[in-house]
C-alpha cells in the first residue's frame, strides 16, 4: 500500500458542459428580448396573416396521406394532398428529447467510472465524484507521468461521451449570441434525415407550380403552405431544453410548429427539391428563417456566408412574408449583427 504522501495529486473539477444558463444571465436575455418585443408591437405595422381553412390526415398500411386546403399571399385558394410513405417515416427522426443536465451527467459518470476501474492502483488512485453542475476527476500516484497520462485519458474520455450523449440524442454544442455555452437540437442534423420521407410532398408541390415557372414560384408556394400550418410560439432554445422542438414528420403530423420546426421543415422540403443547392439556417435570438444561394433580385434581403450570397427567406407564419423579404424585427437583429449561421449540408 501506498501511503497518501507518497501520492502525487492532480485533480481536475470539470464544469459539466452546457448546463443551464445562470439564472442571471437568463433573466438578463429574457429582459433585453421582451424590451425589443414590446417595441416592435408600435414599431412593426400590421401583417397580413395566412389561412389554413382545412386539415385532414389520414393513416393507412402505406404512410399517412395530409390534404390541406389553405389562402396564399394573393389570398388565392390552395390545396394540396400527399403521402409520407411508412417505411421511410420509420427511418426519420419523430421525436426531439428534452435536454436534461442530470441525466448526461450520469451517462458520463458511468463511463468515467466504468474506466477509473480498469487503472491499476498499484500506479494511480482515480476518484470520480459528480457534483451539482460539475464532475470532479481526481489523480493521484507515485509517478507523475502516469499520474497525468491516466487524467488526461479521462478527461478524453469524458468529452468524448458527451458528444456520444448528444449525437444520440440529436443535440448539438453552441455558442448563444451572449457568448455563453449551450445546447440545441441539431437542425442540420434533422434537415439531412427528413429529406427521404418528405420527398413525395416535395415532389407534389414541384408538380403544382407550372412547368414554365422558375424555382421562386415553388418557393412562394411551399411558403404560403409552411406559413398558414399553425404556430407554436418558440421557447428560448436554451432554457426551453429542446422540448418545443418537432422535426419535420412530427410537425406534419400535428399540424402545429415553431420557427426552428419550420424552418428545418422547408430546409428539408427544399433539399429535396434542390439536392445540391447551398443553403443556410439563420437564428436570431428567439427566431429562425433561411438562405438559400438562389440569384437574388434587386429586392431581395440577402446575407454574406463564406463568400456566397445567399437570399432569405421566412417560412414561420402566420404572416405571410414572401421569399426573399424579412420582418422589420429580422432586419432590425440583420443590422446589427445579431443572429448566428449554419450551414445546411
Amino acid at each position: 500500500m501506498f501511503s497518501k504522501k507518497a501520492f502525487r495529486n492532480n485533480t481536475v473539477i470539470t464544469r459539466f458542459l452546457n448546463a443551464p444558463l445562470n439564472r442571471s444571465a437568463t433573466r438578463a436575455a429574457s429582459f433585453v428580448l421582451s424590451l425589443l418585443a414590446v417595441t416592435s408591437l408600435f414599431l412593426t405595422p400590421s401583417p397580413s396573416y395566412g389561412e389554413q381553412l382545412s386539415f385532414k390526415k389520414t393513416k393507412s398500411d402505406d404512410g399517412v396521406t395530409l390534404s390541406y386546403v389553405w389562402l396564399d399571399a394573393e389570398n388565392t385558394r390552395q390545396s394540396i394532398s400527399f403521402t409520407l410513405p411508412q417505411e421511410a417515416m420509420k427511418e426519420a427522426p419523430s421525436r426531439q428529447a428534452n435536454y436534461k443536465p442530470h441525466i448526461a451527467q450520469r451517462y458520463i459518470t458511468v463511463a468515467l467510472t466504468r474506466e477509473a476501474q480498469r487503472v491499476d492502483p498499484k500506479e494511480a488512485k482515480v476518484e470520480i465524484t459528480p457534483r451539482e453542475g460539475t464532475i470532479d476527476i481526481s489523480v493521484a500516484g507515485p509517478n507523475e507521468e502516469i499520474v497525468s497520462e491516466v487524467l488526461e485519458n479521462l478527461k478524453a474520455i469524458e468529452q468524448q461521451e458527451y458528444t456520444n450523449y448528444l449525437q444520440d440524442h440529436y443535440f448539438t454544442r453552441f455558442t448563444t449570441l451572449f457568448n455563453q455555452k449551450a445546447v440545441k437540437p441539431d437542425h442540420v442534423r434533422y434537415v439531412a434525415e427528413s429529406v427521404k420521407p418528405l420527398i413525395s410532398a416535395s415532389q407534389a408541390f414541384y408538380e403544382k407550380v407550372q412547368s414554365t415557372s422558375n424555382s421562386r414560384a415553388y418557393f412562394s408556394l411551399i411558403l404560403s403552405w409552411i406559413q398558414s400550418i399553425p404556430y407554436d410560439t418558440l421557447e428560448d432554445r436554451v432554457v426551453s431544453n429542446g422540448s418545443g422542438f418537432a422535426p419535420p414528420v412530427t410537425l406534419l403530423t400535428q399540424n402545429l410548429g415553431d420557427c426552428d420546426s419550420k424552418a428545418v421543415l422547408a430546409s428539408s422540403m427544399v433539399r429535396a427539391f434542390l439536392p445540391s443547392t447551398k443553403m443556410i439556417i439563420v437564428f436570431l435570438p428567439n427566431h429562425a428563417l433561411l438562405g438559400v444561394a438562389l440569384t437574388p433580385n434587386d429586392d431581395d434581403r440577402t446575407i454574406e456566408h463564406d463568400g456566397e450570397t445567399y437570399v432569405l427567406y421566412d417560412p414561420t407564419g402566420p404572416a405571410l412574408i414572401p421569399f426573399g423579404q424579412v420582418s422589420e424585427d429580422t432586419e432590425r437583429h440583420l443590422i446589427t449583427g445579431r443572429y448566428q449561421v449554419e450551414q445546411v449540408e
